[in-house]
């Protein structure tokens, strides 16, 4: 597994995120866009929980970091104008609905696809000291994709939430849902395979120090 955070590095990446976490607030009180100050209070919320969690089970610096990123390509995602030109889906002209490749693939895809992958990434760091010495390493991956497609699941119910209690989000229906979800499989899936095959290489350079 990789090095846990230092003390510098948990405070670089706390105060990274309260800064964007307070420019996006601003922005999106300015444009009045309640989607995303709920969603900043969200972020916020998970933050803590993180931090909690990492409290416990010592994170690696790139967990932190790669959970900081996901967070502001989150807002990023939702209060960065596009171009009305840009191909997009829906009513709002924003990074969320923009078409990387038209009626394939959408940054939104990518964020959680991205987001899901290191969320799976977080969930077997937490999760492996409990088979430490055991082999099963199989078992753990498992269950992170498992755990991380989970959190994927609360997510869609805080956004049908949002859509509840605010009167215009950006959400999407229910093919959106779906393939918010299928893209939170591909990147668990995706970073499965990059733990499976990256921890046999730490174990035989564990060896050969």
């Amino acid at each position: 597994m990789s090095n846990n955070a230092s003390k510098n590095a948990e405070r670089a990446v706390v105060t990274f995120t309260l800064l964007y976490l307070l420019i996006a607030s601003l922005f999106s009180w300015r444009l009045q866009n309640w989607e995303f100050v709920f969603y900043v209070f969200v972020v916020l919320i998970i933050g803590l929980m993180v931090m909690n969690i990492h409290k416990r089970v010592q994170f690696s610096t790139g967990i932190l970091w790669c959970l900081s990123g996901w967070g502001l390509m989150h807002m990023l995602g939702g209060l960065i104008s596009i171009p009305e030109t840009w191909s997009h889906d829906g009513d709002h002209l924003v990074l969320y609905s923009f078409w990387l490749i038209p009626d394939y693939l959408k940054y939104d895809h990518i964020i959680h696809g991205y987001g899901f992958g290191v969320g799976t990434w977080a969930c077997w760091q937490a999760l492996s000291p409990i088979v430490v010495g055991t082999k099963e390493y199989i078992s753990e991956i498992i269950i992170a994709v498992l755990a991380a497609n989970g959190l994927g699941a609360l997510n869609e119910i805080i956004e049908f939430f949002a859509t509840l209690v605010i009167p215009s989000t950006n959400v999407g229906g229910y093919v959106n849902t779906g393939w918010d979800l299928v893209s939170n499989l591909v990147g668990s899936m995706a970073a499965a395979f990059i733990i499976w095959f990256g921890k046999p290489i730490d174990i035989d350079l564990t060896k050969r120090s």
